[in-house]
């Protein structure tokens, strides 16, 4: 029999900002709208982690090594409160090759959680990632 585990607010990672980043999202969706480029969604959201006042850093460059030696650049859309990876992808499903990307900004950074959020033509969806390594 399946035994159902009521989810509190303290098993979840960084639930706060994690509230707060995605009301921004919805605040964008809500003003914009669905059929953009990605890239102004990350325009508004910016806007919308400033008035919020939100910590963030938009587009860091992270550094894969290998060996101690620099092979590679990956870019985070955003990094909030030096904490959360925010990815946002354009479209109506999260694709494996999203998901791994998230995973790999995660092993690269060392970092707990990512947010990947869709801006869809019927709202906004986003998935919480884990990285259970850190």
């Amino acid at each position: 029999m399946y035994e159902y585990k009521k989810i509190r607010k303290k098993d979840i990672l960084y639930p706060d900002i994690s509230y707060a980043i995605m009301g921004c999202a919805f605040d964008v969706y809500n003003e914009i709208g669905p059929g953009y480029h990605e890239k102004y969604y990350q325009r508004a959201l910016a806007e919308s982690f400033k008035q919020s006042g939100l910590n963030f850093l938009e587009q860091k460059v992270c550094d894969l090594k290998y060996k101690g030696k620099i092979i590679g650049k990956q870019y985070l859309d955003f990094l909030v409160d030096d904490n959360i990876i925010v990815e946002l992808k354009k479209g109506n499903i999260f694709s494996k090759r999203h998901i791994d990307q998230v995973i790999n900004y995660l092993k690269t950074e060392n970092l707990k959680l990512a947010i990947l959020i869709n801006f869809t033509n019927k709202g906004v969806i986003s998935k919480r990632i884990v990285n259970l390594n850190s």
